[in-house]
């Protein structure tokens, strides 16, 4: 009998490609140069954000300004309280402008470990990675933080109102960069299937844990316990995972054939 000897991978295939073997100390170098690449830019962007400072705050409190009474404005308690507000406005608004340099910082440490077609997404990776950032930033201060302070401040209503920019702008961070963070949930899932670490199928099997699991990163991300809140944010999840589902299945890694 003839013996089957099994092809050997066209030139460029992902299973032909060599990966690039790097000792610890690269490693630990190539991150020691992304991660100061990346405070340059973030403070780069910081010093252009704090001279815009009072505008982007004046954007940002709109949600509350609406609900407010008329006159109604936000309030501090200590004399550090409006620089420590513009240095959080700077900083938070900093992240978001200078996240296509971050992005691509996070792509350039990963990069060495990747095959050949592989490292041909990176403008795919950085111009998605970033577009998602943003739609969940956005969708934070557009549909999720509006109606946690109406809810919020409806409780309040036989009371009188004193919103520190303190505790406003805090809640603001952390709604902003919690769902930004949320919605890389597909480029996530995208890497994974491209490791070959999850399928279209497995996560079709785990999709009621998922649920669960969304429910529960709902409810860290809220800041208020009740559940319609709580699925204000949940059901963009949900939809961002099963959109990871439809990615897995388009651009997973192939089975090996046999």
């Amino acid at each position: 009998m003839t013996p089957v000897v099994d092809e050997l991978p066209e030139d460029g295939d992902e299973l032909g490609d060599e990966l690039p073997r790097m000792t610890l100390l690269e490693h630990l170098d190539e991150l020691r140069r992304r991660i100061l690449n990346s405070v340059i830019t973030l403070l780069v962007a910081f010093l252009v954000c704090w001279y815009f400072s009072p505008q982007i705050f004046s954007w940002l409190e709109r949600p509350i300004m609406e609900v407010l009474p008329e006159g109604e404005k936000l309030a501090f308690t200590d004399l550090t309280g409006p620089f420590m507000l513009y240095v959080k406005v700077a900083l938070i608004a900093a992240v978001f402008l200078a996240s296509p340099v971050l992005l691509t910082q996070v792509w350039l440490f990963i990069r060495p470990g990747l095959y050949r077609r592989e490292r041909r997404l990176a403008l795919p990776f950085i111009v998605f990675t970033t577009l998602f950032f943003v739609l969940g930033g956005y969708f934070g201060y557009r549909i999720a933080f509006p109606l946690v302070v109406r809810f919020l401040l409806g409780l309040g209503e036989d009371f009188k109102q004193v919103v520190t920019i303190q505790s406003y702008m805090s809640m603001m961070t952390k709604i902003l960069l919690g769902l930004g963070l949320v919605f890389e949930m597909p480029m996530l899932i995208f890497f994974l299937a491209r490791l070959g670490l999850v399928t279209a199928r497995k996560l079709i099997k785990w999709f009621r844990w998922a649920v669960l699991a969304i429910f529960v990163v709902a409810a860290i991300i809220t800041p208020t316990p009740d559940v319609a809140t709580q699925t204000v944010f949940a059901v963009p999840m949900i939809l961002l995972y099963l959109l990871g589902v439809v990615v897995a299945a388009l651009f997973g890694k192939k089975a090996d054939a046999e």
